[in-house]
């Protein structure tokens, strides 16, 4: 075993950025104002630098003649489009605290996250998909049928003044986006540039609900410099570079989104692309060949629905050369197929989390093909991590632990809640993630799992992240989630969830010989189900607690559970 210990840090001969966004904004859109910063395809939308900028002061001016003031919360409820874009860099700009809401949110969720954080204004998209989100918040603020825009007093939303509505038509109680885009005034025009002196870049920009498996979200606040330099720092990992055009399919209310898309463009003078306002494999296929994109992010699922697209060949992906796979533990195999299949060569595994900003170990693009596959790359710059045991003490090299991190990207806490604050954040200012994960002797990081996803069978710890990787090199496995049910004999047993390819068959028996003297006994899953698909997340992150639940029911084990 290794005597060395499990801390890193990432020393960098490049620093960070001492700006806010609002800042660093005006400097990129002069000095790339000709390049193209947005193009947003399912609205048609082309935007250069420039002109990106010209919309994010109209915007900003906006909401400030709506009487809205640095430090407010103004929330947005929208699906992808060039909306949402323009809100991200003018809320910045006038100092506004962007509060993210999960386009996936119901009535409860939505009234739980706008008083939770005292939002003064929303944003909201009409529909999508099967919400309506003006139906919705009617239920819950009927006055808006009969108030003056921006007077909304609601009795079950009581911090809420001001909602703002996209689209065309007009909706009662309710201001028009369009609307506030009309060009400012000289004199609004100098108030947000004096605004801009003053506000400062640990000042608190944005709000994010972390989906806790259990209990109400808790919204993580994160600052300027905590996004704009992650978005950088990301951007740099991938090589990105003026011009490159960088295809972004996941959603923009989450990190991978507006921090690891939007910024990590911004910071590099890129064009950010968005192919639909949801993920759909073809729009994003066909966005790649279009645009000639350089980049293109994505979870797992995501790049093993294009690759298995039956119309993928059909497309010239030659332009891709790098980009990101994040959010859930990457397939090996879908890793080598991405890197020969898609010609991302220098495609980069990420990892972290919404109060992390979110990325602290990334790979590099010239990290060998076998450590980009079954690692998550080494420590971000300028972030130190550490792994612990129960105890609290750093555990030596190859050692499995719970990883803490520290430094600039650190959220500045849950908002409005300090014990839950103190519980992630230790008074050394190290985050507690509650992954569980080792670092090897170069440093590099291999995520072994969650705290809460570890499963103990008659003592035996079993790592349900080493199990799937086995079941993934089954040549008839498409997609396989492991997780942990309850059982009398053994306290738990392994239940293996498992997508078979298309066109072929496959059995319990057959799995449980392909795991016959390749792997210990212990780890064979004494349930396996096949299934069509996973409990997700908008995001695509898959919800092994809801595997767990079901399995629970369908085998009547709630009183084990219990016990």
């Amino acid at each position: 075993m290794s005597t060395e210990l499990s801390y890193v840090h990432g020393a960098s001969d490049k620093q960070l950025i001492g700006q806010t966004i609002g800042r660093f904004f005006d400097a990129a859109c002069a000095r790339h104002a000709g390049q193209d910063a947005l193009v947003v395809r399912h609205q048609n939308i082309r935007l250069s630098y420039r002109e990106l900028r010209l919309k994010v002061d109209a915007l900003a001016c906006g909401l400030r003649r709506l009487g809205l003031d640095p430090g407010d919360r103004i929330g947005i409820w929208s699906q992808n489009n060039y909306e949402w874009a323009l809100t991200q860099f003018a809320t910045a700009k006038a100092g506004l605290v962007l509060v993210n809401i999960n386009p996936a949110y119901r009535r409860s969720e939505l009234e739980y996250a706008l008083n939770k954080v005292g939002c003064r204004a929303l944003i909201l998209s009409p529909s999508f998909k099967s919400s309506d989100y003006l139906a919705m918040l009617a239920d819950l603020a009927p006055e808006l049928g009969h108030c003056e825009p921006g007077l909304l007093r609601a009795h079950r939303l009581p911090k809420l003044e001001i909602v703002i509505r996209l689209g065309a038509d007009r909706s009662p109680g309710m201001a028009n986006f369009d609307d506030l885009l009309r060009p400012p005034s000289r004199d609004e025009a100098d108030v947000l540039e004096e605004l801009g002196d003053r506000l400062q870049f640990d000042d608190p920009i944005n709000i994010q609900f972390t989906s806790g498996t259990t209990g109400n979200p808790k919204g993580a606040t994160l600052s300027h410099h905590n996004i704009l330099n992650n978005g950088f720092f990301v951007g740099e990992a991938i090589r990105l570079k003026e011009g490159d055009r960088v295809c972004i399919p996941v959603p923009l209310y989450h990190c991978f989104g507006m921090v690891m898309g939007n910024l990590g463009c911004l910071t590099h003078g890129a064009t950010m692309v968005y192919p639909a306002e949801a993920f759909e494999p073809l729009a994003v296929l066909r966005t790649i060949a279009e645009e000639k994109c350089a980049a293109a992010y994505g979870v797992p699922t995501m790049f093993i629905a294009m690759l298995d697209h039956p119309e993928f060949a059909d497309f010239d992906l030659s332009s891709l050369r790098t980009g990101i796979m994040a959010g859930s533990p990457c397939p090996i195999q879908v890793m080598q197929r991405v890197i020969d299949k898609m010609n991302m060569r220098e495609v980069t595994i990420a990892y972290g989390m919404t109060e992390t900003s979110p990325v602290s170990f990334q790979s590099g693009t010239d990290d060998s093909i076998e450590r980009r596959v079954s690692t998550v790359g080494r420590v971000q710059p300028h972030c130190e991590v550490k792994i612990i045991d129960n105890d609290g003490r750093i555990v030596p090299r190859g050692t499995p632990g719970e990883l803490c991190t520290r430094g600039y990207s650190v959220m500045l806490g849950y908002w409005g809640d300090e014990a839950k604050s103190a519980e992630a954040i230790d008074r050394g200012g190290w985050m507690h993630t509650g992954d569980i994960a080792t670092i090897d002797d170069a440093g590099f990081c291999n995520i072994v799992g969650r705290i809460k996803d570890m499963v103990i069978r008659g003592g035996e710890n079993i790592y349900p992240r080493e199990i799937e990787e086995f079941l993934y090199t089954h040549p008839k496995v498409l997609d396989v989630q492991v997780v942990g049910i309850p059982d009398e004999k053994y306290g738990e047993e392994l239940c293996a969830w498992i997508i078979v390819r298309e066109g072929e068959r496959l059995t319990e028996d057959e799995v449980r010989a392909y795991c016959q003297g390749q792997i210990a006994h212990y780890k064979i899953p004494r349930y396996i189900r096949f299934v069509e698909g996973f409990p997700m997340t908008v995001t695509g992150k898959i919800q092994k607690f809801q595997i767990r639940e079901q399995m629970k029911q369908a085998l009547g084990l709630h009183d084990a559970a219990t016990a």
